[in-house]
């Protein structure tokens, strides 16, 4: 029978022995978040090591220790770009996850900056540009594809436009250093700021499918949420447009409204409302056109809520049509300032 195995030495011991020996030494949970991060072929290899590495010396565990923090200080700086952001990623989840981090990270699309800027709407990016320089919006559209700085000077402001197109005209070769710290610009700034924009763009979304929730699946979801997430539940809420928030349009706008809206469904959606909306319509109703409104209502008799929600969104997106067209302007509630949707 054959003897206990006898300590190996640290020399003797190859790279994959030397990661078994620093993770059977280390304490359970830091040793089950590193496996949490290999693949299953890397698990089974060490763990078939770790089970037959026999007995190591505590000098030799000791010196495993000090070689791997000798390799450390030796690494010299740590340099993060998207590139290698991009590659330990994708060793650790897979290239299909990995595309759209990185998009938020980087923004739309593309091997450059330049790439990217070609994804972005026209609209977004001359937001961006008319408020720099025209000599730094000229070279920036002498860099993106033809056709996006077409659509760009589409947009801008005329003078602005015609100030850029001249300095195209006139461009010179720009110094490198001066390209590189527009691009990097650029991708702070603006990038940056796109990726921030898409969760905000994701919380109106789902405000206008709240919207478009009946009264009791929206409070089933709204409570459910707030006791996930709160601060999530709070900017929806903000975000919603509801039938009580026709009470921040005038007096105008209301008889436009009205002239709009299905007299039905804004009779349904009245015998929902509260006593302060329903008097803002029949307020701005004449006297005869309001009796017979209420006429109606009383004889629609017992309404079902889910009715009176499909009435008031009727409403609510007739009125949301209008204010885009220009035609009424509804308030925000939230502030001092006029929002047209």
């Amino acid at each position: 029978m054959a003897g206990p195995q006898k300590g190996r030495a640290e020399g003797k011991l190859t790279g994959l022995q030397k990661a078994a020996v620093i993770l059977m030494s280390i304490d359970e949970e830091a040793s089950t978040r590193l496996f949490t991060m290999m693949r299953e072929d890397e698990i089974k290899e060490i763990s078939h090591t770790m089970s037959s590495l026999g007995s190591i010396k505590a000098e030799v565990v000791e010196n495993v220790f000090s070689e791997f923090l000798t390799k450390i200080s030796e690494a010299g700086p740590v340099v993060g770009s998207m590139e290698s952001t991009e590659r330990l990623l994708e060793r650790a989840l897979g290239k299909d996850k990995v595309a759209s981090i990185m998009e938020d990270i980087s923004g739309p699309v593309g091997r450059t900056t330049w790439d990217k800027l070609n994804n972005v709407s026209e609209d977004t990016l001359a937001t961006y540009l008319k408020n720099e320089h025209p000599q730094t919006v000229a070279l920036v559209l002498s860099k993106v594809k033809t056709q996006q700085a077409a659509k760009v000077l589409g947009v801008l402001p005329d003078e602005l436009a015609l100030e850029v197109i001249m300095r195209m005209i006139a461009m010179e070769p720009v110094k490198r250093e001066v390209l590189v710290g527009i691009e990097k610009t650029l991708q702070s700034e603006f990038m940056s700021n796109l990726a921030a924009t898409k969760k905000l763009d994701s919380y109106e979304m789902m405000a206008e499918v709240f919207n478009n929730f009946d009264r009791t699946t929206e409070s089933k979801f709204m409570g459910l949420l707030e006791t996930r997430a709160p601060d999530s539940a709070t900017r929806i809420r903000e975000l919603m447009f509801t039938f009580d928030d026709l009470g921040s349009v005038d007096a105008k706008g209301i008889q436009t409204l009205m002239r709009n809206v299905d007299k039905d469904k804004l009779a349904i959606a009245l015998k929902g409302a509260s006593e302060d909306m329903r008097e803002l319509f029949f307020s701005n109703m004449s006297e005869r056109a309001a009796k017979i409104m209420q006429e109606d209502m009383a004889s629609k008799g017992p309404v079902r809520m889910k009715d009176v929600d499909e009435a008031q969104m009727a409403v609510v997106n007739v009125a949301r049509d209008l204010a885009e067209a220009g035609e009424i302007m509804i308030a925000d509630n939230k502030s001092e300032d006029q929002l047209v949707y």
